[in-house]
């Protein structure tokens, strides 16, 4: 074997072996390289489409009928902020039960600005049990716990008001009276509060006012039951033959349509890409099954953040419940599961919500059993599988929602479609070739219809202000 030998100015030498086989950069060029598919990074889980049943939609809406719900008025109340001064919207006030359906702007303007405004520190009390209800409280900012005297003279701990949460307003036009629970704060925060006295000084000067807190008296509650729908007449526990009460079941006459929504783009792929690219794997294809992977991951987001029919726009306020203490604590979420306790479905939270509910069940040395679903062993509670969805939105001051539902066509949350489109490609996604331009550029239009609806308010819960940074 001959070698190449070189002396350096010090004596010493280097020895250069010759090559003694094919080197691998050369073999490389004889081969073929095994290859997977493109991958997605924003490709996730997507579960809220996997456990939403799914309604055909044959002529593009879907029509949801209730029986007729009396005034309830149990809405949230906006606020607008000019420095450090808070003032109500006026027609926001209609929110309250006692101005449910009033339209009078000078008298709604003369009681905004009546309102007074109070800041408070955690730890003030708000309104005391035992004292005159005089005044309805309007929350613009801050959290307050309600609390009352249990029957053994324990405090209970009746609920939690928000930003949007009123107290009181039930005084406004009824007998004044006590309050019977104490409102105190659990952070700083903003109330706004209307007096007794000033609401009667603007319903005694507007003839309209006056006419519609009279009307609002006359209606009877046992008309209607703790939900809001006119109750149906009944006799029971009788005896002997008494004249039995008649009824009817009365509907809503404007029910809600949700129509079906739509998630678009145009796919561009160059002829010669087509023609002489698609060996191992056809470039077409897998140009679209990404493009579909993308629109379906906007299909989830839609559902649940679009403000006309995503599921966090569409709860009912008497159906969203806030954490005691910030944290999702067990007590949290057995408040969520009680808002659907007529058989909840599936619980769902953002995996960062996810992570600090595990961290409250080790905390307080909880280690609650998995479930299985489809393969996957999941977190749950209650026996409520909890799955993850990133299209829930995290806030920049760290706070999010947890998500219950019962899921179902019998009185459950459902997913919309319509099936036998042209040119389907999957259900209720179509591809449609839309042809090849001067450019040799052939272009696809990818399509897909959608929509979510809530057939009975019950059917879904939220937990808000989440905080997961704790």
């Amino acid at each position: 074997m001959a070698t190449a030998v070189e002396q350096n100015s010090g004596g010493e030498g280097t020895e250069e072996q010759a090559q003694l086989s094919l080197a691998t950069a050369a073999a490389r060029n004889l081969t073929t390289t095994t290859k997977t598919p493109p991958q997605m990074q924003g490709i996730s889980s997507r579960w809220l489409l996997r456990v939403l049943p799914w309604v055909q939609v044959s002529g593009g809406a879907f029509r949801v009928n209730r029986r007729l719900a009396l005034t309830l008025g149990d809405g949230r109340v906006d606020f607008v902020s000019t420095g450090s001064e808070t003032r109500v919207i006026p027609m926001e006030l209609t929110e309250l039960p006692v101005l449910r359906g009033y339209d009078d702007a000078e008298a709604l303007e003369a009681l905004a600005s009546r309102c007074r405004q109070r800041d408070f520190r955690p730890g003030e009390t708000i309104v005391e049990a035992g004292r005159p209800a005089d005044e309805v409280v309007l929350v613009a900012h801050g959290k307050l716990r309600k609390t009352a005297r249990g029957k053994y003279d324990e405090e209970t701990t009746l609920g939690i008001l928000a930003d949007g949460e009123h107290a009181g307003s039930e005084r406004l036009a009824g007998e004044a009276g006590e309050w019977d629970y104490t409102l105190t704060s659990l952070t700083s925060g903003t109330v706004l509060t209307l007096s007794r006295a000033d609401f009667d000084e603007v319903a005694g000067r507007t003839e309209s006012l006056r006419a519609h807190v009279e009307s609002d008296r006359e209606s009877i509650p046992g008309q209607r039951t703790e939900d809001g729908e006119r109750a149906i007449e009944m006799a029971a526990g009788h005896a002997g033959e008494p004249s039995l009460p008649g009824t009817f079941v009365d509907y809503e006459l404007s029910p809600r349509e949700y129509e079906l929504s739509v998630a678009q783009t145009v796919l561009r792929i160059h002829s010669r890409v087509a023609d002489l690219y698609n060996h191992p794997m056809n470039q077409v294809e897998e140009q679209l099954r990404l493009t579909i992977e993308a629109l379906r991951e906007r299909q989830e987001h839609e559902m649940v953040n679009n403000r006309e029919f995503g599921l966090l726009h569409n709860a009912d306020n008497r159906h969203r419940v806030h954490t005691r203490s910030g944290a999702p604590t067990p007590d949290d979420l057995d408040e969520l599961l009680a808002t659907v306790w007529k058989d909840p479905s599936v619980i769902l939270a953002h995996p960062r919500a996810i992570a600090a509910i595990g961290r409250e069940y080790s905390r307080r040395g909880i280690y609650p059993q998995s479930v299985d679903m489809e393969g996957h062993a999941l977190p749950a509670w209650r026996g409520v599988p909890i799955l993850p969805c990133n299209k829930i939105p995290v806030t920049s001051d760290g706070t999010t929602s947890v998500l219950a539902m019962r899921t179902g066509e019998k009185q459950g949350v459902v997913g919309l479609h319509q099936t036998g489109i042209p040119d389907e490609y999957q259900p209720g996604l179509s591809v449609r070739f839309m042809g090849i331009n001067e450019k040799a550029i052939i272009s696809y239009l990818v399509s897909t219809y959608y929509s979510a609806a809530v057939l009975v308010p019950d059917a879904l819960g939220i937990l808000e202000d989440v905080e997961i940074g704790h």
